[in-house]
């Protein structure tokens, strides 16, 4: 076929990566850009901006190790605990650098604790990681007492400065997002990860370090867990009851789900996690907009899950 041929052949939409996603999110902007006049102004085009990247860099981690078939509910929990660390360190008088240090070396325990346990014991990653963030859900009530906790200007130039017009938190996410998508498509480790989730046996038989690498997935998703949470105590200036926790969680979860990440393992990208972090940021900026009530984000995110969690199985039967 000429090259004249190829270019000028139509383009099918079913070809276009996430195409189905993309097509949702652009009607949902036309909604709400028809709907209300401050959607699309900068103000809050930025605040969303803001708001997602919190969620952006959960769900980097979470996409690299869900592709390897694992799952950590307890992120959220995770968040909730190092917010409410650092806060009361800083709070206290500690030194940035040192509670900086100190709360992501939590998380990272927190995460390899998981890890062990998901690897070294038949317990489910479901099961395990969801024991882990109901625990971590009640320490985080202890380190702060219940109460909130202010850092009054500590963080600030992450949480509310800018570069070039643009969010500080939005480059960080951004740079996660990045490094993760690197890792997944052009590393050793990210092919491993498919492997490992593609089938573990196998995966084993061929040679690939199995434990050793779902130890490093599960520290890797505590660590971004840690990043995230000191993320969301630098925009919100403090640590209160409900700081982060399941609410976040099953946010990032439903985006990893909705960009079309299986739960089953062996597939996933971070092209398609952007768009679910975006899709649910924009569901929930409009609803506030539009003064809906706050449950019925609540409803949208459990209902979205739920439809994309079916769309998910339903695909992959087709495969077989």
């Amino acid at each position: 076929m000429s090259a004249v041929a190829t270019l000028t052949r139509p383009v099918r939409v079913g070809k276009i990566p996430h195409a189905g996603l993309l097509l949702v999110l652009v009607g949902i902007i036309v909604f709400a850009s028809v709907r209300t006049d401050s959607f699309l102004t900068p103000n809050n085009l930025l605040n969303v901006a803001r708001q997602v990247s919190v969620v952006a860099v959960i769900a980097a981690g979470l996409t690299l190790l869900m592709v390897a078939g694992g799952m950590d509910f307890s992120m959220g929990g995770n968040v909730a605990v190092t917010t409410a660390v650092a806060a009361q360190m800083l709070s206290h008088g500690y030194a940035t650098w040192l509670t900086l240090l100190v709360s992501i070396g939590l998380s990272i325990a927190v995460g390899l604790v998981n890890g062990v346990v998901v690897t070294f014991t038949n317990v489910a990653p479901f099961v395990a990681t969801l024991a882990t963030a109901t625990l971590l859900d009640g320490v985080a009530l202890l380190v702060i007492n219940g109460m909130s906790i202010s850092i009054d200007e500590h963080l600030s130039g992450l949480g509310s400065g800018t570069t070039l017009g643009l969010p500080n938190l939005v480059f960080v996410a951004a740079a996660v997002l990045a490094v993760v998508a690197f890792v997944m498509r052009y590393t050793s480790f990210g092919r491993d990860a498919f492997a490992i989730g593609g089938n573990e046996d196998v995966a084993r038989l061929s040679g690939i370090t199995v434990a050793r690498d779902k130890l490093v997935l599960y520290g890797l998703a505590g660590a971004l867990s840690g990043l995230a949470g000191i993320m969301l105590l630098s925009r919100l200036a403090a640590s209160s009851p409900g700081t982060g926790g399941l609410q976040l969680q099953l946010t990032a979860v439903a985006a990893v789900v909705i960009g079309g990440t299986s739960l089953a393992g062996g597939k996933g990208t971070i092209g398609g996690t952007i768009l679910g972090v975006l899709l649910l940021g924009v569901v929930a900026n409009v609803l506030n907009l539009l003064q809906i009530s706050s449950y019925y984000q609540q409803i949208s995110v459990g209902a979205v899950l739920l439809i994309a969690a079916i769309a998910n199985l339903l695909q992959s039967s087709r495969k077989r």
